[in-house]
């Protein structure tokens, strides 16, 4: 009886074994199968994209905002991969540090791209110096973060002023030196921002960047059969005046000062405070340092032979906000919403 009781219970189990494994091996090549796929595409991709332009010596990139940042750094790398670089600055500093880094193809000029007397005196100069051959590309990178605060905090003035920057001026450099573009079939390379694509928090800076990428979806249908190619740069956070947490939290700290009384009772006497830490701690966590990850995809916006469409450097904007911002609305405002800090007269 022992041995029959053995045999009996010994025929279910290899049975179900048998089912287990069964089941198992289709869903193991399955997914064999979609690893092998994704490899595929990232090795097509990748294949695609390598091939880069030829005769840079003769091919003109307009960079505005090239005093420090993102634009500083293109333009040397520009440089010295052979490109005729124009470099737009501000302030003189950033025109005479560029030059002593730069070789003699290099072009500085100054350029506010907030005045219209400025965008067209540069766009100008750069029509009598391409001549017949047109400009190849130019590198919307000019723009600025403060004043960011809560929607409440701020006046049409706050808007008005970033969006003349950030907005206004990256339409009005495009516009002025577009036909030289399309007389080069060359480039427009719009820098936005992974906040052009969910807005996190008050105030003009998401504005202006969601219209950046409104305007630059517009142009690239408009200037597809003259064949311009219109590129878009989303980074997320990284190390440069536009997430100097100091420069932010002085602008913050002065908008608290103008506010009158009871939109300062409405938030709390210490919210302040808790805001310039929370800022000081998110921008120190988010902020990655190496800006070649964003300098590589504007070269490669500016000289790959097919470049993207849309490029988005930085690992939070692929792994945590682009993603977010294709969740429902009520996901995405519950995550952000859950790390706000608690205000005096928040509803309950």
């Amino acid at each position: 009886m022992k041995q029959k009781f053995l045999v009996l219970n010994f025929s279910p189990i290899q049975s179900d074994c048998t089912d287990h494994c069964e089941t198992d091996a289709p869903h193991a090549d399955m997914f064999l199968y979609f690893l092998a796929l994704v490899v595929l595409c990232y090795l097509y991709r990748w294949f695609k994209e390598l091939p880069r332009i030829s005769d840079k010596s003769n091919k003109f990139v307009y960079i505005t905002g090239c005093d420090t940042g993102f634009g500083n750094l293109l333009a040397r790398h520009l440089d010295k991969q052979g490109f005729r670089v124009i470099a737009g600055c501000y302030s003189e500093k950033g025109e005479e540090d560029l030059k002593k880094s730069c070789s003699e193809r290099l072009t500085t000029t100054h350029l506010d791209v907030a005045s219209k007397d400025s965008v067209a005196k540069v766009a100008a100069f750069i029509k009598e110096k391409v001549g017949q051959r047109g400009l190849w590309a130019v590198v919307n990178n000019a723009g600025v973060s403060v004043p960011s605060a809560p929607c409440d905090w701020l006046t049409i003035d706050d808007y008005t002023y970033m969006l003349n920057v950030n907005l206004n001026g990256v339409i009005a450099v495009t516009l002025s030196v577009l036909p030289l573009i399309k007389k080069a079939k060359g480039r427009v390379v719009n820098v936005a921002s992974v906040f052009g694509r969910i807005s996190p928090t008050g105030g003009p800076y998401t504005v202006s960047k969601y219209g950046v990428e409104a305007f630059n979806d517009s142009l690239r249908i408009n200037m597809h059969d003259f064949g311009v190619k219109v590129l878009c740069i989303e980074p997320g956070f990284f190390k440069t005046n536009v997430t100097n947490a100091d420069l932010i939290s002085k602008s913050v700290t002065s908008l608290w000062e103008k506010l009158p009384q009871d939109v300062k009772d409405d938030y709390g006497p210490n919210y302040l405070d808790k805001a310039l830490k929370q800022l000081r701690v998110d921008v120190a966590k988010l902020s990655d340092g190496d800006l070649m990850k964003v300098v590589s995809c504007m070269e490669h916006a500016v000289s790959a032979v097919r470049p993207r469409t849309r490029y988005s450097p930085g690992w939070d904007a692929k792994l945590f906000w682009l993603p977010l911002s294709y969740m429902p609305s009520c996901v995405s405002d519950y995550i952000l919403t859950s790390q706000s800090i608690p205000l005096a007269k928040a509803v309950k």
